[in-house]
């Protein structure tokens, strides 16, 4: 993953509350035993006709506008549900770097940021101010600075928004969870000789071939 401290782009307003990880990523979608194929899933019934299959031209993500968009403008509570992260995965896979949102449900919010999927919390006049923004195509350009924490918009509007230092290195490093874990490889190894040094009779030596396997 490559280091970077901004997300900017076109961003879509998606002003609906408790959108829940069902509707992110429908079931039927869920049957992979990897990652892949997930863009398809995204908002499908929001953005297709349950009869036709067909693309609903009023939904926000089909308007010719909105296509590229990289960043979501949503309601509170979003990502509530279950903790399928399979929800993250088919944002990214969309295109979505980041999504702007008054709240987020907890598991899908630890999920994203373990996955470097950025989500940045404003408060409700902020989030009033930057959903009738970005509702205008022409004013729906954002710039996200990691670093110094500010949501700008096309008119030079600054919003500030926390961050948890943790996720915030993991994003501008370009770590995810294994990458968090192994920058701590030494520590991790040291600990492991002291605990072993310690207990002695703990550590079970396997047979080569069963080490490399």
């Amino acid at each position: 993953m490559s280091k970077h401290e901004t997300v900017a782009g076109i961003a879509a307003p998606l002003p609906l509350n408790n959108l829940d990880t069902d509707q992110i990523m429908p079931k039927q979608f869920l049957f992979g035993i990897d990652k892949s194929g997930l863009a398809r899933g995204v908002l499908y019934d929001l953005r297709t006709d349950a009869s036709s299959g067909a693309p609903k031209e009023e939904f926000v993500l089909n308007k010719p506008a909105y296509r590229d968009a990289r960043i979501l403008v949503a309601g509170a509570n979003f990502g509530c549900g279950s903790s399928r992260e399979h929800a993250v995965w088919g944002l990214q896979q969309a295109g979505f770097e980041a999504v702007i949102a008054p709240s987020f449900g907890e598991i899908f919010y630890f999920n994203a940021l373990n996955n470097r999927l950025l989500l940045v919390m404003l408060d409700c006049s902020a989030m009033v101010t930057l959903m009738e923004l970005v509702s205008d195509p022409a004013k729906s350009q954002l710039t996200i600075d990691v670093q110094r924490q500010r949501v700008t918009t096309a008119d030079g509007t600054e919003f500030p928004f926390e961050l948890p230092a943790r996720q915030k290195h993991m994003f501008i490093e370009g770590l995810d969870m294994i990458g968090m874990t192994l920058s701590d490889a030494k520590a991790i190894d040291g600990f492991e000789a002291r605990h072993y040094a310690a207990h002695p009779w703990m550590k079970i030596d396997l047979p080569k071939q069963q080490r490399a396997a």
